[in-house]
């Protein structure tokens, strides 16, 4: 049985994946899942992800902008052990984190989706919002978990196409809201 892909993020409400964490990412606007009030149940879907994680999945942006803070982290110290994945046409071997793990290369879309077809369990695509869009084009996303965001941002990155494509349809498999105004929602796409 073909390994499951799921793209994990935080998302504003008209569809922004940009610099959640901060200006220093790259948006001027950036940082507002810190500028949100803090409620601890509503990030409580990472907790529930890595129960099924089997490899962590990143584009090259964002695996330089994650692997120097989740390694050695307190707070991810849960994910130092999974096996990582890199999906990058630019990104050499010396470029990768020592001590984090198992982490492998992955140059092309038909490389994933060969990594996808193999045994194993959930593959988990954090942030890497162009990578997202790219895997979910081509066919390779089986399920979205969005954090969405009390806030608009007008311009900035977005994971989900931008242009004219094919009808998707998605099933919601869960959803909760939240005191903070974040709402889960999790989404199998219908084949």
């Amino acid at each position: 049985m073909a390994r499951e892909l799921v793209w994990t993020g935080f998302m504003t409400l008209d569809g922004i994946v940009d610099s959640p964490g901060g200006v220093e990412e790259g948006h001027p606007q950036g940082g507002w899942v810190l500028s949100t009030p803090f409620d601890e149940e509503a990030f409580s879907l990472k907790g529930e992800e890595l129960a099924e994680t089997s490899a962590l999945m990143f584009g090259r942006r964002s695996y330089e902008a994650f692997a120097p803070v989740w390694n050695g982290s307190a707070d991810h110290a849960a994910y130092q052990d999974l096996p990582k994945i890199v999906v990058s046409t630019s990104l050499d071997e010396a470029d990768l984190h020592e001590d984090w793990g198992e982490t492998r290369i992955l140059r092309s879309t038909e490389e994933v989706a060969r990594e996808k077809a193999g045994d194993g369990g959930a593959i988990f695509l954090h942030g890497s919002a162009e990578l997202a869009r790219r895997l979910g084009e081509a066919g390779l996303i089986d399920r979205y978990h969005l954090l969405l965001f009390p806030v608009t941002l007008g311009t900035g990155k977005r994971f989900l196409p931008t242009s004219e494509h094919d009808r998707q349809d998605l099933r919601l498999r869960d959803s909760a809201a939240y005191s903070n105004g974040v709402v889960k929602l999790v989404y199998d796409v219908v084949r």
